[in-house]
């Protein structure tokens, strides 16, 4: 049995299909971790999602930031943007199956050692810590209100973590750091906006896994989201976004042995990228 973590999928359906194939996957016998971001940008959304779906427990999956985003528009609570390529999804005749599917995946995944996240974890949260942290976006998600969660959700601020925080900040300071982050602070601050390499970390501000001493340092974090840092391989991270959709590759790492699978996504190459 082997376990293959993917990177940012994000609609590029045909891609995926190619990796699985040159990692000679078995449905019967091999595992899939899937990194979030499973939908938008690429072009075919909805074969990801009701492939990833159809394979149960064979695949385990986290939620990105896009992710999110589906369930917003969907909900109401959010408009489409420009660049979002939703609309073969949101007129789907099994739409309601999905998003209800989409609803019961959770924030962090775990297993041994490996812990696998969109974003990235802040420094002072134990992967304990951090697995209370997100069962509680994954109750308001899954609940009866969950359209309310939805409303509260978008925001930049409270941009650092607290033990006080409640509510609404509470949990949009969790997402924000589980599906958003990129840089932060040695005391946890989020930085948000800034998406570029590592070397354009703001004043004060570094790439959330390398926070000296963070509190997840003995675990191996696998994670996507940063489609301009590129693949990062190293003992404690697993980062896989390797910019897929923006025509670069889809990425698979092997957990068992970290052997890396690759297929170039030039044909999910955005226009104007």
């Amino acid at each position: 049995m082997a376990t293959y973590a993917i990177g940012d999928v994000q609609g590029c359906f045909d891609a995926l299909q190619r990796l699985l194939d040159g990692c000679a996957f078995d449905r019967e016998r091999d595992r899939l971790w899937f990194v979030g971001d499973l939908v938008n940008r690429g072009p075919d959304s909805l074969a990801t999602l009701r492939f990833v779906k159809n394979m149960g427990e064979t695949a385990a999956t986290v939620l990105g930031n896009h992710d999110f985003h589906l369930l917003a528009v969907a909900a109401g609570q959010a408009k489409k943007h420009r660049s979002d390529t939703l609309d073969q999804v949101l007129e789907a005749p099994d739409l309601e199956a999905l998003l209800t599917w989409l609803r019961q995946r959770p924030l962090l995944h775990v297993e041994g050692r490996w812990v696998m996240v969109h974003a990235g974890l802040l420094p002072q949260w134990s992967v304990a810590t951090a697995q209370m942290l997100a069962r509680e976006v994954e109750a308001e998600l899954q609940g009866d209100n969950w359209r309310k969660f939805l409303a509260e959700l978008y925001g930049d601020k409270p941009d650092s973590w607290s033990e006080d925080l409640c509510g609404a900040d509470r949990l949009r300071v969790i997402v924000n750091a589980m599906a958003r982050m990129r840089f932060c602070s040695i005391d946890g601050r989020i930085e948000i906006r800034t998406k570029g390499e590592t070397a354009k970390a703001p004043p004060g501000f570094f790439p959330w896994f390398d926070v000296p001493d963070r509190a997840s340092g003995e675990h191996t974090l696998v994670c996507g989201h940063w489609s301009t840092l590129g693949l990062k391989l190293r003992p404690d991270l697993l980062a896989l976004d390797s910019g897929c959709v923006w025509g670069g590759h889809l990425s698979a790492v092997r957990l068992e042995d970290r052997k890396l699978f690759q297929v170039p996504c030039t044909q999910c190459q955005i226009p104007g990228k």
